[in-house]
């Protein structure tokens, strides 16, 4: 996987990114954007982990995390190629930078070599900070909240290396964050 792949992709006004700690309440706050009319796309990282534990699989993050990844990286792309049908915004949960993070962790490429220069989303990105209080392990997320921060300072050094703005979403009920990112995003 090189950036060659995301080229194709330049910046899109309409692409919000949802991105930041894990168990953060990002895929909450897709879901309250969701119910009231957004487009929106769903964490590839969760569609994989279900699909490989549904087939066997190894790409895995606690057994390959490399695998799990670039499959990342393959799901964002497709994501971004669907959403390009879509005419109004469309709100994502996590995509190809937190995939390019986690490949480049694990020892792949640098992000840079896997994404370029080339920004695909808004440059405004709305990160959720790490809190406590909401993070749990689950089936699909068997990290612990330590290893969440250190996920989360990993994608934010990587939005301000790669020319974004991170938005750090308040820490307030869901509703309110909808708000937040409404208003934010001049559609409110």
């Amino acid at each position: 996987m090189n950036h060659k792949h995301c080229r194709s992709f330049a910046l899109n006004r309409r692409f919000v990114l949802l991105t930041g700690c894990s168990g953060g309440g990002k895929s909450t706050l897709l879901q309250a954007l969701s119910e009231r009319g957004f487009a929106t796309v769903q964490e590839p990282g969760r569609r994989i982990v279900a699909e490989q534990l549904a087939g066997a699989g190894d790409a895995l993050p606690w057994v390959d995390m490399k695998a799990f990844a670039r499959r990342a990286i393959e799901v964002a792309l497709s994501d971004l190629e669907a959403a390009q049908s879509v005419d109004d915004i469309v709100f994502f949960d996590r995509g190809l930078i937190d995939a390019a993070v986690a490949l480049a962790h694990a020892g792949g490429p640098t992000i840079e070599q896997t994404l370029g220069e080339t920004l695909v989303y808004e440059r405004r990105v709305f990160i959720v900070p790490p809190w406590r209080q909401l993070f749990a392990a689950d089936a699909e997320r068997r990290h612990g909240f330590d290893a969440a921060v250190q996920e989360h300072h990993r994608i934010e050094k990587a939005l301000e290396t790669l020319g974004y703005l991170p938005t750090e979403l308040p820490k307030v009920a869901v509703q309110e964050r909808a708000e937040f990112v409404l208003k934010d995003c001049g559609v409110l």
